[in-house]
């Protein structure tokens, strides 16, 4: 099986490359009542250095052959506040072209995991219709980064608002609400409190959608007696109908105490476990690590799995498990 390993946004190593620097309601309001031009020019003038950054991490993996990578969300601050008026796709249409280009240059697979408040289930009407405005947000800086709907928005299934079936109905029903090209680019992820892998699975299935499977989520979150074999199995039957590996997200408990929480690192042995057992049901596997070390985590992780029997390192971001 071959295994391609990324990290999320930030570098450990990079200085001075944040792609999430951004600019409060509150700074943006203070310059605004003195010019208008001024607050735009502001907002512009972060977004720019975010997208400087942004391409500086993606050379950075390049150089570290990295090909999978999670943009930060933030790159555009202030992006779909609805009292903020800018053409941003348009202001920043260079930078968002270099960006693009670059990607499909080099073949990477980029995505974004749009923020925890973005619930499709709610029963609030507001807070699915800023659902709606944030990943209509996402999909179009996809758009105009020239990525197709293979570059996917990872979000979580939502909250059970003390009944689960209700909320699974009502995520069904918005789901058909949301606009054509941001659902195409949607798949879900199963959580560490509410929605198993299990249940996850079922409604992805039903949606014709792929899912991203965190281990340490289901670690966390699943039902009693569960049969991980018909787990592994239907998670990749999930990214049959496209063309990418199927993608797994991983990382390790902080501690007994903190069992959700992330550590600074991944611990190999788990990972390996987890990496033996999908080898009987794909060849391909994308991993993205998520520890608080980012890259420094993701590379000492593949660095230790190579190590292990039957590993072969073919970078430092790749391997095959025979």
């Amino acid at each position: 099986m071959l295994i391609r390993f990324g990290f999320v946004a930030m570098s450990t190593v990079l200085e001075n490359a944040s792609p999430s620097q951004t600019v409060t309601w509150k700074t943006y309001q203070k310059i605004r009542e003195t010019s208008t031009d001024a607050a735009i020019e502001k907002l512009l003038r972060v977004a720019r250095q975010n997208l400087k950054n942004s391409l500086r991490l993606l050379q950075y993996c390049q150089a570290n052959f990295v090909q999978v990578y999670r943009f930060s969300s933030k790159i555009i601050p202030l992006a779909t506040h609805p009292e903020v008026e800018w053409n941003y796709l348009q202001d920043l249409q260079p930078e968002l072209q270099a960006l693009g280009e670059y990607i499909i240059t080099n073949k990477l697979r980029v995505t974004f995991h749009p923020d925890h408040f973005i619930v499709l289930n709610s029963p609030r009407e507001v807070v699915f219709k800023n659902a709606v405005a944030d990943l209509a947000y996402h999909s179009l800086l996809l758009t105009a980064l020239q990525q197709d709907d293979n570059a996917k928005l990872v979000i979580h299934v939502g909250g059970s608002y003390g009944n689960k079936e209700t909320a699974l109905e009502r995520f069904m029903e918005n789901w058909s609400l949301l606009p054509t090209g941001a659902a195409k680019r949607v798949i879900l992820e199963n959580d560490d409190r509410t929605y198993t892998a299990n249940e996850t699975l079922t409604l992805c299935e039903k949606l014709q959608v792929p899912m991203v499977l965190d281990v340490h989520h289901d670690w966390c979150n699943h039902e009693p007696g569960r049969d991980l074999t018909e787990i592994y199995a239907r998670f990749v039957g999930t990214w049959q109908a496209t063309p990418l590996p199927p993608k797994i997200h991983v990382s390790s408990p902080k501690c007994t105490t903190a069992p959700r929480s992330h550590h600074n690192y991944v611990d190999a042995a788990a990972v390996y476990l987890v990496l033996k057992q999908l080898q009987r049901y794909t060849s391909t596997l994308d991993v993205m690590v998520e520890a608080k070390q980012k890259d420094q985590a993701m590379l000492r992780l593949v660095e230790d799995l190579g190590r292990l029997a039957g590993v072969k390192l073919l970078n430092r971001a790749t391997l095959v498990i025979e």
